[in-house]
């Protein structure tokens, strides 16, 4: 009895363990890299303060060039570094996070530069780590698109994380979700995420954190009390900062008992590694907070997209040398221009782009980079020009040759420079389906040269030769231009447009003529359509171009292409704009040239707190100056491009004024407005990454300036010239409807035109996507094997057919990382069209490698 009692007694003693406090967890580590911040020494820094502190472990973000740096300065200390990266367990040390080449934002970039940047950069760290294992995505910065999870996982990634508590200047995610969520992406891929929890707040009195970035007690009692059992905080120092693990370092208050851990350990080994809460994360889940309008960053926006555009052309003009000509693509200096437009996408160009030495700055930095991404593309182009042009010369006539670097068969207007010439052209095309067309003949950049205008079909990701007769009788009818003292009015096959010099040359009326001649400028809103217009708070108030009359006159007249000069001012400084139409093309092409005369204060008013104030007047679009669209559609939806994405917006309008409220306004490609019963639309494109506006009482805009005080108390000033290159198109139906993503690739990636040796062959096409609609964002050489990149933008999930124009020994649907999903077996129909079969989600991406090409002229 005695014992049972004892028993008893035992059994209902309080527990120790009971008692405890619940463990949290929290990933430290590094962030930056030998171009952003990583001072000599630091390696044998991270391996002394990891042998002095056996719990600690450590998340890297470093830039992979770093190590190449590291290995000859510091060989002893690389040496060391590499031998406790060799454990790749979930029990070791040290996982890398971000590999990413050049840490970029991800968001300003293209869907195809996303794949780069972990391309290039994986194949980097594994030259210094080849057995590291890469399993979760995390970063310091706001580097998130909402593209990742398919891009991760065809990666071969299983996590990722979606905070950056310690690094919030340049934006942050949505608060979302407990301890992990089920990151869904616009495809339908989905990978396990750490959000950035729900509790998970800005931090009170700041303007760049969250509460996550030091593990405080009211931090983790905010995550039990919404029921997250193993909360976790994250910061990823800069590295030169020494002073070891994060926890407690000068003194910091943070909750006990804290567990370092790599974010592999904790997702697979803390947590139940697997949850059914699915979160359909949208590009407006990412609030970046950029100084959008700011001269500085609109050049290195401009820069790197044209860098970014130049280079996919030239790769893809050197795989059509590869396949037609057996000329060798030049992969090593392709690698080479990628290395430069990557690191042209840095996170710091785009949020200190003033930072560093007077003539090596961030910004000078990028037009270096971007300059030599282009000799590398314009050399490459050339050179697959020369191989694609034919042979032996056609006595007695004339050839031009047209490729096409899309996957949308076009009626494109190309242009072909020849030696200068004065007057009209006399000379008519004639294309493979006989058609006939005029020519025209304009001004070049290029001293002693001219540019003739040439118009024809041309194939998907191929090309079309057409011969060049001299006739002077009309070929089809062309674009026409009339004027006097109250409008001047262009007119294409598909355009009216009527432009008004007595209110600075803007846009008074688009009438669509292929719509019935539908009218789509507003003519009863306020403001006018194709205005300049800002807040010019040194002269107390809003100016605009309509406020006096400009001059217009024409520049070129026809028969292909016409295009007006507006020559006006705003308050007291000169602009040019210009608005062109062509034959046959959907697009309105539109340009802005200011001339600065000074340094005018633009936007909300100045700027007295640079550092820790929250509210911003760089940050209210509103007052920037703008070009404005005021359309004539009602109950207005807007939808925007994002890398591999096209968001449907959800926002009210696109303003705010204050750190916290940050709202994903940007335009990476193309914005488009359609009316509420989707049957009309208006897309505007861009030539750089920026904000547009929009809102119930405010009319689509284009961000074009702004000019004073931001981020740090620095003058974002204007010390040249502003241009800007931007389009317009009207539509019926819905941005997919009209097509609106594949013209946008035509915009930015053109029909180029070259004379040519030779008639033969007239038509030629490599990769035809057929009834599917797929772009090809890239095609290229690696390892001997071609490979092509499509984006299914607005089909649905069925099956498609793919053309292809050459042979291979060998076809394979290939993840990112090369891991081989099928094989597949090309069918050859009666009329001997060779194609393969796939299957797209909408939004998705998928790549195909041809190996084993047949040699040109092997029968």
């Amino acid at each position: 009895m005695k014992m049972i009692i004892c028993i008893v007694l035992i059994c209902s003693a309080p527990s120790p363990v009971a008692n405890e406090p619940k463990t949290a967890y929290f990933a430290d580590g590094y962030h930056g890299g030998v171009h952003g911040h990583y001072p000599p020494g630091f390696t044998g820094f991270l391996v002394e303060q990891l042998g002095a502190n056996p719990d600690w472990k450590i998340n890297l973000e470093i830039e992979p060039e770093t190590w190449d740096v590291a290995r000859v300065s510091e060989p002893e200390a690389y040496e060391a570094f590499k031998t406790i990266m060799e454990d790749q367990s979930d029990a070791g040390r040290i996982e890398i996070v971000n590999p990413t080449y050049a840490q970029s934002y991800l968001f300003q970039s293209s869907g195809e530069s996303v794949i780069r940047q972990f391309d290039h950069g994986i194949r980097k760290t594994r030259e210094h780590f080849p057995g590291v294992i890469l399993t979760t995505y995390s970063s310091e910065e706001p580097c998130f698109t909402s593209c990742l999870p398919q891009v991760l996982r065809s990666f071969g990634y299983e996590f990722a994380v979606l905070k950056n508590p310690n690094t919030c200047w340049g934006g942050y995610t949505s608060s979302h979700g407990g301890e992990l969520v089920n990151w869904v992406g616009p495809d339908g891929s989905s990978i396990l995420t750490v959000p950035r929890y729900a509790c998970e707040s800005l931090q009170p009195g700041s303007c760049w954190q969250t509460i996550a970035f030091g593990n405080s007690p009211e931090y983790i009692q905010a995550c039990f009390d919404q029921g997250i059992e193993h909360p976790a905080g994250m910061c990823l120092q800069d590295a030169g900062w020494r002073g070891g693990p994060w926890l407690g370092s000068a003194e910091k208050d943070h909750y006990a008992p804290s567990k370092y851990v790599t974010w592999r350990d904790y997702i697979r080994n803390v947590t139940s590694a697997r949850t059914d809460h699915d979160w359909r994360f949208t590009q407006e889940d990412v609030k970046p907070g950029l100084m959008w309008g700011a001269q500085v960053l609109q050049r290195i926006a401009q820069q790197s997209r044209e860098a970014e555009c130049r280079l996919l052309v030239a790769e893809k003009l050197a795989a059509m040398a590869l396949v037609d000509a057996g000329r060798p693509p030049g992969t090593n200096s392709f690698d080479e221009a990628w290395r430069n437009v990557l690191l042209s996408q840095h996170h710091d160009c785009w949020i200190v782009p003033y930072n560093g030495r007077l003539g090596n700055t961030w910004a000078d930095q990028v037009r270096r980079w971007t300059n030599l991404s282009n000799a590398v593309s314009d050399l490459s182009l050339q050179r697959s020009l020369d191989a694609l042009l034919g042979g032996r010369a056609t006595r007695g006539r004339r050839f031009v040759r047209l490729f096409n670097p899309t996957a949308a068969a076009l009626d494109a207007v190309a242009p072909v420079p020849i030696p200068e010439t004065a007057g009209q052209s006399r000379i008519v095309s004639i294309d493979a389906d006989c058609r006939c067309f005029s020519t025209q003949v304009v001004a070049s950049d290029t001293p002693g040269r001219s540019t003739l205008l040439v118009r024809a079909a041309v194939p998907p990701l191929g090309y079309a030769t057409v011969e060049l007769v001299e006739d002077d009788e009309a070929a089809e009818g062309g674009v026409t231009t009339t004027f006097d003292e109250h409008a001047v009015v262009l007119e294409s096959d598909r355009y009216r447009i009527e432009l008004d010099p007595a209110r600075g040359g803007t846009i008074r009326s688009l009438e669509a003529k292929s719509l019935g001649g539908r009218e789509f400028v507003d003519m009863a809103h306020d403001r006018r359509f194709n205005e300049l217009r800002g807040h010019f708070y040194e002269k107390g108030g809003f100016r605009s171009s309509a406020d006096h009359p400009a001059e217009v006159r024409i520049v070129e007249d026809g028969p292909l292409r016409a295009t007006a000069e507006v020559a006006g001012a705003i308050d007291g400084h000169p602009f040019v704009q210009r608005v062109s139409i062509t034959q046959g093309s959907p697009v309105i092409d539109c340009s802005v040239r200011i001339e600065w005369r000074g340094n005018p204060g633009i936007g909300e008013s100045r700027e007295t707190n640079g550092w820790d104030n929250r509210r911003r007047p760089a940050y209210d679009d509103r007052y920037k100056l703008l070009i404005l669209f005021p359309t004539k559609l009602a109950g207005q939806r807007v939808a925007k491009s994002a890398p591999f994405d096209v968001c449907e917006s959800d926002l009210v309008d696109t303003f705010y004024n204050s750190w916290e409220d940050i709202k994903n306004n940007v335009i990476l490609d193309w914005v488009d407005i359609g009316d509420e019963e989707g049957d009309h639309g208006l897309t505007l494109f861009g030539d750089h990454t920026t904000s547009y506006t929009h809102g119930p009482d405010f009319p689509l805009g284009l961000t074009l300036q702004y000019s004073g005080k931001g981020l740090w108390r620095r003058d974002y000033s204007v010390d040249g010239p502003t241009e800007v290159r931007y389009a317009l198109m009207p539509h019926a139906g819905r941005w997919e409807e009209a097509g609106v993503s594949a013209i946008s690739a035509s915009w930015q990636e053109p029909v180029l035109g070259t004379l040519s040796r030779d008639g033969e062959p007239r038509v030629r096409s490599l990769i035809d996507p057929l009834e599917s609609d797929w772009e090809v964002p890239a095609m290229y050489e690696r390892d001997g094997a071609l490979h092509v990149r499509l984006f299914n933008a607005i089909g649905g999930d069925t099956p498609g057919d793919l053309g292809i124009g050459f042979e291979a020994g060998r076809v394979e649907l290939v993840e990112l990382d090369g891991r081989v999903i099928e094989e597949l077996e090309p069918l050859i129909d009666a009329a001997g069209r060779r194609t393969i079969r796939l299957r797209i989600p909408r939004l998705g991406i998928r790549t195909v490698r041809f190996g084993g090409l047949k040699p040109p002229g092997s029968g």
